[in-house]
């Protein structure tokens, strides 16, 4: 490629960055220029940072304090960088080969141009000047030696960056065929999500429980306080690629300079080889390239016994609703439970029982009062809608271009509105009552408490439906399948998105009321903080019934009013 077509193929990629921001309209490119402006200041205030952290924080720290500093930094790094990755998933390269495969350009300096240009990311502006600024800190105070950090940094980089692009290359490949794509989509989120929790379980969880078990048996609160680090930990260092960054700051800082020639060096070839692979898997990719697979042999069909027929799933019945609100509901929660978003957040909600378990087995809950455990009901109630608010107040950006089938119903819309409602009950009910139920065994929580946790969960799913069902007429936006992520929307949906996760917290006092009249009551003497929770959360629950009963036709009626906009808006692909 000469200077000539890079020049066009550059002007190419930032004409369509031009026109993908001019066409929302002012305020979107006013906050892509405050990101820019935003990123920029980052990054000169993380390489200042690093400096005065390397030249008065770490000029006095031992060897090993600096080992764990910058494995700090290595895996804050490598975390944010996953979940980057995760989100560039849903498009394949900055500039599309197979628009340019007729046009007389080398695909070799394409490939490089989409590999620079692609790390261009937030992670990467601000963690390469603060690890550069971080060793130039600790070249000031350390010596000489310190300056090998800089070509073990940049390679640590280039190693990294390779690998990725390597590894999202191979995901996209995998992604061409839609079923494996949302197959892929899940695997790669919740690998991320338990590699970010590791090292929460690992410091919060089985450490604590190592304290608590030391204080059982009267070791002293100095002992307590030390961490333990594993001896293994510290070996791993040795043979890990991702830790020979640290290793070799902690050599570097005992004068010791071969195994940071050594990291450098390994961690280049790793990222020449990590390329390379790229390279070749990228041009088998564009140009076709498949290797032959042998055909499989048929089985020989042979006569059965006719098989006694069933109902479908959807062809059920669901008790004390009609029939047509009952088959929709069925079929939206078939789609729901077949699709890779939700169970994302399903398996949020999961993880969030694991640590709950975690926590509680290691003590730091077993010295609550009694009588505040009604608190932590409420707790598990509000935990059991986190994974899903998104969902709930964006029902029809899920469903796509099939949108239009609710448009060509003749259901009224408040029974379309109820179906969908009921379809995100056994998901509420079940993960509920799944919490609930870890709170009853494992903290003893008293049967009343369960039972005003019931009331509280079906109180909150009733008014975050009501809610849900008018924010999710009035912005609707959709939904990239596969993801949760909105695909390009305007600056309002965006502000709207951010509104509601900011005031979730305060969509959660109604049920905080009962727990606190309850221990009201019980301060004074009057009744049990129990009974008065279970009482007024049964009161809770009434009322929230009764006026998500009243609203369901000025709901209905709303949303046959917006649902020409909906559908102009979730069924038109904007990728």
């Amino acid at each position: 490629m000469n200077w000539t077509q890079l020049k066009t193929v550059l002007w190419l990629r930032w004409r369509l960055t031009y026109n993908q921001f001019s066409r929302k309209g002012v305020l979107n490119t006013v906050l892509a220029i405050f990101a820019i402006v935003f990123g920029i200041s980052a990054a000169a205030g993380a390489g200042i940072g690093g400096i005065f952290g390397g030249a008065l924080g770490l000029s006095k720290a031992p060897p090993q304090i600096t080992m764990y500093i910058w494995d700090a930094i290595v895996g804050v790094f490598l975390f944010i960088w996953l979940i980057g990755v995760l989100a560039e998933l849903q498009r394949s390269e900055t500039i599309d080969l197979a628009r340019l495969l007729h046009l007389p350009v080398t695909l070799q300096g394409v490939f490089f141009i989409n590999y620079i240009v692609s790390h261009l990311a937030m992670s990467i502006i601000i963690v390469v000047p603060l690890m550069l600024g971080l060793s130039l800190g600790l070249l000031f105070v350390k010596g000489w030696p310190m300056l090998f950090m800089f070509p073990l940094v940049l390679s640590f980089i280039f190693m990294v960056t390779a690998w990725t692009y390597c590894l999202r290359g191979w995901l996209i490949t995998l992604m061409v065929n839609p079923r494996r794509r949302r197959n892929v989509l899940v695997i790669v989120t919740l690998s991320i999500v338990l590699l970010g929790q590791a090292p929460n379980l690992y410091f919060n969880v089985y450490l604590r429980h190592q304290g608590y078990q030391r204080h059982r048996h009267g070791v002293s609160k100095a002992t307590r306080s030390q961490i333990p680090v594993p001896e293994g930990f510290v070996t791993a260092h040795n043979y890990v690629p991702f830790l020979w960054l640290p290793n070799g700051a902690m050599e570097l800082q005992q004068g010791d300079i071969l195994p940071a020639a050594l990291g450098s060096l390994g961690a280049l070839l790793l990222g020449a080889l990590g390329l390379g692979r790229a390279y070749r898997s990228t041009m088998r990719f564009y140009t076709g390239y498949e290797k032959a697979k042998a055909p499989r042999a048929q089985p020989v069909a042979t006569a059965k016994a006719p098989a006694i027929a069933r109902k479908s799933f959807v062809e059920k019945r669901v008790p004390y609703f009609p029939e047509d609100v009952g088959a929709l509901a069925l079929a939206f929660f078939r789609s729901m439970s077949r699709a890779p978003e939700i169970r994302i957040s399903l398996f949020t909600n999961f993880l969030v029982i694991i640590i709950l378990c975690g926590v509680i087995f290691s003590g730091s809950l077993k010295s609550v009062p009694a009588r505040f455990q009604l608190m932590a009901a409420t707790g598990a109630v509000a935990f059991t809608f986190f994974g899903l608010i998104q969902i709930m107040f964006n029902q029809f950006g899920f469903d796509r271009e099939g949108f239009r089938s609710l448009v060509l119903s003749p259901m009224r819309r408040r029974d379309v509105l109820l179906a969908k409602n009921l379809s995100f009950a056994p998901f509420i009910f079940g993960l509920g009552f799944l919490l609930l139920l870890v709170l009853v065994i494992l903290l003893k929580l008293p049967v009343l408490g369960l039972v005003a946790g019931l009331f509280q969960l079906g109180a909150m799913f009733l008014l975050l439906s009501m809610a849900g069902n008018f924010i999710s007429a009035l912005v609707p936006y959709r939904i990239s399948a596969g993801s949760l992520k909105p695909t390009k929307p305007p600056a309002k949906v965006v502000f709207l998105i951010m509104l509601t996760q900011m005031l979730f917290p305060l969509t959660m006092m109604p049920i905080a009321i009962p727990p606190l009249l309850g221990l009201a009551a019980e301060s004074f003497d009057i009744l049990p903080a129990s009974l008065v929770d279970a009482c007024f959360s049964l009161v809770l629950f009434g009322l929230a019934l009764f006026f998500y009963h009243l609203s369901l036709d000025a709901q209905g009626d709303f949303l046959e009013n917006r649902e020409q906009q909906i559908l102009l808006v979730v069924s038109q692909e904007n990728e």
